[in-house]
């Protein structure tokens, strides 16, 4: 094996250190101390120093420690969080694709609705030339009150879809905005650790 390079010996500092808070070069330092004092023949005030020094040394490695768990845990729980509202997001999706479908064929059957309605106008027509007046009138009258229902109809589906159109655009928009805050969230955390790496390496 060739011999390493102090660059080498650094980058691998650096990727065992973590976010580059120093912690292994601490933890070796903790170890050099306390072997030193260990071997050492100083006296009980000096000692005790020491002692001091290295539970305070020790304190911050434990405390280290216990931030980067809780980071840990901060981001399996913030992925969680994304997991579930992506998985709302697509459920969102999809209603919003069936409720469209269903509008579809709602306006469909409006279309034939008026359609019978026009076939219905025409035989009104022709039952209007036949000799008896009062039953032609009772039909007529029940046409134009399917012909107001048919209107009605016809203007709450198509309230309806213009509803869900605007609702389906509001939730593309959502989607679109919460992507770009991922990216943003993902670039500067990226941002963060060369920034760290940076300044560990100076």
């Amino acid at each position: 094996m060739g011999s390493i390079t102090d660059d080498e010996v650094i980058r691998k500092r650096l990727l065992i250190d973590g976010d580059g808070a120093g912690d292994d070069r601490r933890i070796n330092v903790l170890m050099k101390t306390f072997t030193k004092w260990c071997h050492s023949n100083v006296s009980p005030e000096e000692g005790f120093v020491q002692y001091q020094r290295m539970l305070t040394s020790l304190a911050q490695c434990e405390y280290s420690m216990g931030k980067t768990l809780l980071v840990y845990d901060m981001n399996l729980k913030e992925m969680e969080n994304y997991e579930a509202i992506y998985a709302d997001i697509e459920k969102s999706i999809t209603s919003a694709h069936e409720k469209i479908v269903e509008c579809k064929k709602e306006i469909q059957r409006a279309k034939r609705i008026r359609k019978n309605r026009q076939e219905y106008d025409a035989l009104a027509r022709v039952i209007k030339q036949h000799p008896d007046r009062h039953e032609t009138l009772k039909r007529l009258e029940a046409l134009d009150k399917e012909l107001q229902q048919l209107s009605r109809t016809k203007e709450n589906v198509e309230d309806k879809l213009e509803l869900r159109k605007k609702q389906f655009h509001v939730l593309l928009t959502t989607i679109q905005e919460l992507q770009q805050t991922l990216e943003n969230d993902e670039k500067m955390e990226n941002d963060d650790s060369q920034e760290s790496q940076m300044e560990s390496g100076d």
